[in-house]
C-alpha cells in the first residue's frame, strides 16, 4: 500500500470540517530578499497551532466503531499530540499521549487541556515512541503514528490540494522534514498533480535524519537529533516516508540554528507572524542558501507556531544582538559618587538607548575602589555599536561583550 492523490482527496472531503483551510499570505519582505514572489502557507494558524491535525483527524476518521472502543494512542514532540488530543476530544474517544520530557512546556500545557491521558517519557521523540508502543501493547490501544503511516501522510497531504487550488502557477514549494509525513503527502499530491513543481525538504543540521537517508539509501537512526527546531527533531525519517522522499523530493538541504533563528526573529518582525523552529526552517532555506528554490513562484510551508515563549524571548535577544541592535557593555567605574551618571551621559550622547543596569560594587572582577558596571543597550546598527564602544574606550575601561 502506498499513498495515492485518490487519498488525499478523499482525505480532504473527510477532514473539512475539522480543519481550517489556511489562505495562502503574500510576503513582501522575503519576496523582495529572495528577488522570488514568494508566498507562505501559515499552518501555524491552523487548529491547534499546527498542520498536524491534518493527518491525525483524517487517521482517527477512518477507525471503525471496534477500534474506537479501544482508543487511540501516540508519540508526539508536541505538534502531533494535540492534533490526535483535539481530533480524539472531537471524535469522543479516549486518548493517550506521550510525549518527550524535553517538550516545551507551552506544548505540554496545550495537550493537558484536552484532559487526555498525558505521559512524559525520554529525552526525544523516538525514545518518546519506544514507550507509546511499550503502552499501545498493553492496552491494545490503536497507535497513530505522527508520520509513518498512510493515512496521516494522506491527511497532511491536503495542504498541497489547497496550494494548487489558490495558486495554480506555483513553481516550487518548501517543506520541513522530521519523519517525513508532511513532505511525503504534500510531494505526493503536487508530483501526481503538476510533476513540474519542484519540492525542497528542510532539515536542522543538528536533526538530518532524510538527508542521512538518501546518503546512505535507507533510513538511518542518528545517534541525537538535538535542535531548537524541536517540531523536526527526530532521529530516523520514516519507513514508509523515506521511499516516497526518495522518488518525489527534488532535494533536502539543512540550515543552521543561527539560520532557523534568524527565520523566526524575520518571520515575527516583518510578516507579524509567529512560528516555531520547525515552521521557520523553509524560511531560513530560502534565506541563506540562495538559488535553492530555482524557480519564481515560491510557496513556503510554515508547519507550526507553537513555540515556548522563553525560546521566542531568547530567539529574539540573540537575533537583535547579531543584527547590531543590542549591546552589552561591561565597565569598570571609580567608586565615587558621580562616577555612574557620567556613564550614563556618555551613553546618551551617542543615542545608546539603557534598557538595563547592574552596578555591581562587590564584583571579583573589579579591583578595590573600583564598581563594575553592565549596561544593556539598544542600538542601531553595526556601526552605532562599534562607534558606542570605540568613544567609552576613550573614557573608561570597557569590555564590550556579544
Amino acid at each position: 500500500m502506498a499513498v495515492t492523490l485518490k487519498d488525499i482527496v478523499e482525505a480532504k472531503k473527510r477532514i473539512q470540517d475539522t480543519i481550517y483551510r489556511t489562505a495562502l499570505m503574500e510576503t513582501k519582505s522575503i519576496s523582495s530578499l529572495t528577488g522570488l514572489h514568494v508566498r507562505i502557507k501559515p499552518e501555524n494558524l491552523q487548529k491547534t497551532g499546527s498542520f498536524k491535525i491534518r493527518g491525525a483527524a483524517n487517521k482517527i476518521a477512518l477507525l471503525s466503531a471496534t477500534e474506537r472502543a479501544k482508543g487511540v494512542i501516540t508519540a508526539s514532540a508536541g505538534n502531533h499530540a494535540q492534533g490526535v488530543a483535539y481530533a480524539a476530544r472531537q471524535a469522543g474517544i479516549e486518548a493517550t499521549i506521550v510525549m518527550p520530557s524535553t517538550t516545551p512546556i507551552a506544548k505540554v500545557e496545550a495537550v493537558r487541556q484536552y484532559h487526555t491521558n498525558l505521559v512524559l517519557e525520554g529525552e526525544t521523540y523516538n525514545e518518546a515512541a519506544d514507550h507509546a508502543r511499550a503502552l499501545q501493547i498493553k492496552t491494545g490501544a490503536i497507535f497513530v503514528h505522527a508520520f509513518d503511516d498512510y493515512d496521516v501522510i494522506a491527511g497532511q497531504g491536503t495542504i498541497a490540494l489547497e496550494i494548487l487550488e489558490e495558486w495554480p502557477e506555483v513553481d516550487s514549494v518548501l517543506v520541513s522534514i522530521g519523519g517525513g509525513g508532511l513532505i511525503s503527502g504534500i510531494a505526493t499530491a503536487i508530483k501526481e498533480t503538476k510533476p513540474q513543481v519542484r519540492i525542497v525538504g528542510v532539515q536542522a543540521s543538528g536533526a538530518p535524519s532524510a538527508r542521512v537517508a538518501l546518503e546512505e539509501g535507507r533510513p538511518i537512526k542518528l545517534s541525537s537529533a538535538h535542535t531548537l527546531a524541536d517540531g523536526i527533531a527526530v532521529k530516523q525519517v520514516g519507513e514508509r516516508t523515506f521511499p516516497i522522499i526518495r522518488s518525489l523530493v527534488d532535494e533536502v538541504v539543512t540550515v543552521d540554528e543561527d539560520e532557523i533563528a534568524s527565520a523566526v526573529l524575520h518571520l515575527l518582525e516583518k510578516s507579524k507572524v509567529v512560528v516555531e523552529g520547525a515552521g521557520a526552517a523553509p524560511v531560513a532555506a530560502l534565506m541563506y542558501h540562495k538559488g535553492i528554490a530555482k524557480r519564481h513562484n515560491v510557496v513556503v510551508v510554515l508547519s507550526g507556531g507553537n513555540i515556548d515563549v522563553n525560546m521566542l524571548g531568547k530567539i529574539i535577544d540573540s537575533g537583535l544582538a547579531k543584527s547590531g541592535r543590542f549591546m552589552t557593555v561591561e565597565v569598570v567605574l571609580e567608586d565615587v559618587p558621580g562616577s555612574l551618571q557620567k556613564l550614563l551621559q556618555h551613553v546618551a550622547e551617542l543615542k545608546g538607548n539603557v534598557l538595563t543596569i547592574e552596578h555591581n560594587r562587590t564584583s571579583a572582577k573589579a579591583p578595590f575602589g573600583k564598581t563594575f558596571v553592565t549596561l544593556h543597550l539598544e542600538t542601531r546598527g553595526y556601526e552605532h555599536v562599534e562607534e558606542i564602544g570605540r568613544v567609552l574606550a576613550k573614557h573608561y575601561n570597557v569590555q564590550p561583550k556579544p
